[in-house]
């Protein structure tokens, strides 16, 4: 699109820089027993979920690589905290939203099938985007504010949780004669 005959504008992009966190575990693969151990924190409030950005703070993975016997470990505890809206009533919730990671670090890989071993790429593992992975990968489909929600009536659009129903009940067409000896 031209802004004046004069002036073109054209081939404008717009780059976004991503910090790649690399985590080397070069150092332990020979030797057992050895281990690395780290606290990293991912700014994952570019995630979209149907529109919504639900990470407010940034993620926190913190964990471990340790050689066991010569099989390298991984270990993470991801934590943030998500700002949603409850699925049935339509309420802000905040909510902490925690994931444990366990997986086996390979050179090489003998079954491509299998999804608990993760594959070295030159003696490291980019944990930026594991992160951002595991934290796709274990969103809720579904979320609430609380197990038990009742949700909106669909006819008045009352929370259920907070009032009662303001519709007036129809009853069942087959017991209309019924309700007039009533």
């Amino acid at each position: 699109m031209f802004d004046k005959s004069e002036v073109l504008y054209y081939n404008i992009t717009c780059v976004i820089v991503r910090w790649i966190m690399r985590l080397d575990v070069k150092r332990i693969i020979n030797t057992p027993g050895d281990g690395i151990e780290f606290n990293e924190e991912f700014d994952l409030s570019d995630v979209d979920f149907g529109g919504v950005c639900p990470a407010v703070r940034p993620v926190s993975v913190v964990g471990t690589v340790r050689n066991i016997a010569g099989m390298l470990r991984l270990r993470f505890d991801l934590d943030t905290e998500l700002s949603c809206v409850c699925d049935r009533c339509g309420v802000r919730i905040e909510k902490p939203f925690h994931v444990e990671l366990e997986r086996m670090l390979a050179t090489e890989l003998e079954d491509e099938e299998n999804d608990e071993i993760l594959l070295l790429e030159d003696g490291g593992l980019e944990l930026d985007e594991l992160a951002r992975e595991t934290y796709i990968l274990n969103m809720d489909t579904k979320t609430l504010c609380r197990e038990d929600c009742k949700g909106l009536c669909p006819g008045c659009g009352a929370n259920l949780n907070i009032e009662e129903c303001h519709c007036k009940k129809e009853t069942d067409p087959r017991w209309a004669e019924l309700q007039k000896l009533l």
